[in-house]
């Protein structure tokens, strides 16, 4: 049919319509409908949208901005814990931060509100995940290195990846980690890793050279630090592992061995995680050698051995299914290798008491420092300087102040770090805003929930003129860092406070 009235007329009457409409019972609506479309032309079902639309008036009315949920108090918090947590993922981060809060609470390392505290123990793992995302992107990674497997050796079983099936603690894979740098020429010192398959603990030592007879001394050791007995060990092929030294004295203590597959890393896929998780994400990949390298190693594993077992959530398989091409993966949650021993039934009660009384004493800002400290170490000792490692007293406090600011500085594990760019300490243009400041700050103590787009107008309307619209996101900016201020007030420990 064709339109007999202009548009004016027709928004007029739509204005009339719409209201008689929306009050009308059925019968009533289908008669106003046919007589609309009649007279416009529209289509019928364009006259309902039209007729149920909303008044501009309402759409284009102003709301007011929702505060964040996670505000700046939240985000500094959570960036404290990330750091030290030694920087892992939201998933590994969310059960850790109850067992993390309690202890940096308990050792005077942080005071939080109870709303914040809340906040931070009620978000979720993508929630962490979303806070930190731009504290990460400041933060530059480094790829790990592909390594080639050593010779065959044919003389110990081989246990492929699947053959494991429900192991106790215990049953340990081994390997040995080179930090040769770009060159394998010449005698560096290696890292002995050992993780256990059932609950992920893993044990570090030090090696001056790639020997056997040091391999031997390494299992000594450590089976009188371990919290279980060593039920067996697994390695790969190398010659460290594949001779009679190690052969006799598994033999003399009735320790089963095993052995990878050639060119299959995967058959180690536990301590080859750890390779990179742990090893190389504390030492990185610089050149080290010497007594003097492998004894700040020794201090390193020292420290970290306690850190990662008691503080640091890893992730375990639980099951594995190919379809067609596509191999599905399910996971546990992640959980500390200290928190799977106590709920392992092999573990004695005796042996779980004794961790949880190691676990109480633990401060895990302190152990952080520890590794930090020596970490600076082994970068001078790989970058040919002769240095004393020297703990200075009262660092603690220093190094809490930094963990909220670490980020802005990129890399913060020395040995991982690259030769820093120097940071612009002057300002380009004249702070607009100084004159005013003041004033503007009365306002955000008095009303801090104010956004700072409102602030702005009622700045641009006490002082007409002054101000364009253009330097809003200036204004924006000063009234972000403000609240910085203002949160981290909220979370952080005075320095002058005593801590214990």
């Amino acid at each position: 049919m064709a339109r007999t009235v202009s548009a004016e007329t027709r928004q007029d009457l739509l204005q009339a319509v719409r209201e008689r409409y929306r009050g009308s019972l059925k019968e009533e609506k289908l008669r106003i409908l046919n007589e609309f479309v009649a007279v416009t032309g529209y289509h019928r079902k364009h006259v309902i949208r039209l007729i149920n639309a909303r008044p501009a008036a309402t759409r284009d009315r102003i709301h007011r901005a929702r505060l964040a949920v996670y505000d700046e108090a939240v985000r500094d918090a959570l960036i404290v814990l990330w750091e030290a947590s030694d920087r892992v993922c939201g998933k590994r981060l969310k059960p850790l931060l109850p067992l993390l809060v309690s202890a940096l609470e308990r050792h005077g390392h942080l005071t939080l509100e109870a709303t914040v505290r809340a906040r931070v123990l009620s978000a979720s793992a993508a929630t962490l995940d979303r806070v930190l995302r731009p504290t990460r992107a400041s933060v530059s990674g480094q790829r790990a290195r592909r390594r080639a497997m050593p010779a065959v050796q044919k003389h110990v079983p081989v246990r492929t990846f699947a053959e494991w099936d429900e192991p106790l603690p215990g049953d340990m894979e081994a390997d040995l980690v080179s930090h040769g740098g770009e060159s394998a020429a010449g005698s560096f010192v290696h890292t002995l890793t050992l993780t256990d398959v059932a609950s992920g603990w893993t044990e570090c030592v030090a090696l001056v050279v790639r020997d056997g007879a040091l391999v031997v001394a390494a299992l000594e050791q450590l089976r009188t630090t371990m919290p279980f007995p060593l039920r067996g060990l697994d390695t790969d092929n190398g010659g460290e592992f594949m001779n009679e030294t190690v052969a006799a004295y598994c033999s003399a203590h009735a320790i089963p061995c095993t052995r990878s597959r050639p060119y299959h890393k995967n058959d180690q896929a536990w301590v080859e995680q750890k390779n990179g998780s742990v090893v190389r994400r504390l030492v990185g990949y610089r050149r080290l050698e010497g007594l003097a390298a492998a004894a700040a190693l020794s201090r390193l594993y020292a420290a970290s051995r306690l850190f990662v077992n008691f503080f640091q959530p890893s992730f375990k398989l639980a099951s594995k299914t190919r379809v067609g091409a596509k191999v599905r993966k399910t996971y546990h949650a992640p959980e500390t290798p200290y928190a799977r021993l106590l709920a392992c039934a092999a573990v004695t009660d005796e042996m779980k008491d004794r961790l949880r009384a190691v676990a109480v004493q633990l401060d895990p800002l302190r152990l952080l420092e520890e590794i930090r400290s020596v970490q600076h170490h082994l970068a001078a000792l790989a970058a040919g300087q002769t240095t004393h490692l020297a703990r200075p007293e009262g660092s603690l406090d220093g190094f809490l102040a930094g963990l909220a600011t670490a980020w802005h500085h990129g890399e913060v594990r020395a040995t991982h770090r690259l030769t820093p760019r120097p940071m612009r300490d002057w300002r380009t243009r004249t702070d607009p805003f100084e004159r005013v400041w003041p004033c503007v700050r009365a306002w955000l103590e008095a009303e801090p929930d104010r956004v700072g787009k409102e602030l702005f107008v009622r700045l641009q309307g006490e002082l007409p003129g002054v101000f364009p619209d253009g330097q809003l996101r200036t204004f924006q900016r000063r009234v972000r860092e403000w609240r910085h201020a203002a949160a981290r007030a909220l979370v952080f420990v005075s320095p002058s406070e005593d801590v214990a």
